[in-house]
């Protein structure tokens, strides 16, 4: 363990590895390191710093597993808002580039911008709607694909409704006959792949309501015109804490 407890340490994480800039309380870097991305690696490295140690490092892809392991050796993660921290490196670096002692010298400074870390348990509850959401694109998708081959033969259901609902499938099936025999078996699979992911989805949508606990907050936002069951949980997961924000003004932007 190191004896010095003003350090001020930058993470610059890659695909495979991250390097590591370290300076002393007078804002020398004393160490660049590069540690390899091992299950325990960087929590073995920064293991050797005091406890609450801050260690920032950029919105990188994969930033969540590289948090917890900072966190898991007793240090301090702050992630930096990539943007401005590009922009006030240009007065602090002699490139704009977002590397590890450029982070580190803005921790330094006091200048670091950084953004709120949702805690681990949500972060996890988050890809639970997050998945449903791109389910929901990918049956969106299917649909729209459906009815464009049937428009090119000028085919429909004499509805305004969904034509893909369970009451409209036996005049749907109907309707596909009249497609010439590749595109009606193409239409079928597409028709039968959005069956699966219906199904899906309706399986995430009920562990969501297993899983997610229904708090004031949530039945606070459920109290607001619009917001069903469903979209309050992601609504009250996607803003984590409200006191994280100054205002109203920012919470609503």
């Amino acid at each position: 363990m190191l004896k010095q407890s003003h350090y001020k340490i930058g993470c610059d994480a890659h695909k495979h590895y991250s390097l590591f800039a370290v300076l002393d309380h007078r804002g020398k870097c004393i160490e660049r390191t590069r540690v390899n991305h091992e299950a325990g690696a960087i929590r073995a490295f920064l293991s050797r710093f005091p406890g609450g140690t801050a260690v920032a490092l950029e919105t990188v892809g994969n930033w969540y597993w590289i948090v917890d392991e900072i966190e898991q050796a007793g240090c301090v993660p702050l992630l930096a808002h990539a943007q401005m921290a590009k922009k006030m490196m240009g007065h602090v670096h002699k490139t704009d580039k977002l590397d590890a002692q450029g982070l580190a010298i803005l921790q330094h400074l006091g200048s670091l911008p950084t953004v709120w870390i949702a805690p681990a348990e949500t972060r996890d509850e988050r890809e639970l709607p997050r998945t449903r959401m791109a389910l929901s694109k990918m049956r969106t998708a299917l649909k729209n694909r459906m009815h464009s081959t049937l428009a090119k033969y000028a085919l429909c259901l004499d509805t305004q409704s969904d034509i893909y609902a369970p009451k409209w499938r036996s005049q749907l099936l109907d309707l596909l006959q009249r497609l010439p025999p590749e595109t009606e078996r193409c239409v079928r699979q597409e028709l039968e792949l959005l069956d699966q992911v219906q199904e899906q989805i309706r399986r995430l949508e009920a562990r969501i309501l297993e899983r997610v606990q229904i708090t004031p907050t949530i039945q606070l936002i459920q109290s607001v015109p619009g917001p069903a069951k469903i979209l309050s949980i992601v609504i009250d997961r996607e803003v984590g804490s409200i006191d994280r924000f100054p205002s109203p003004h920012h919470f609503a932007s």
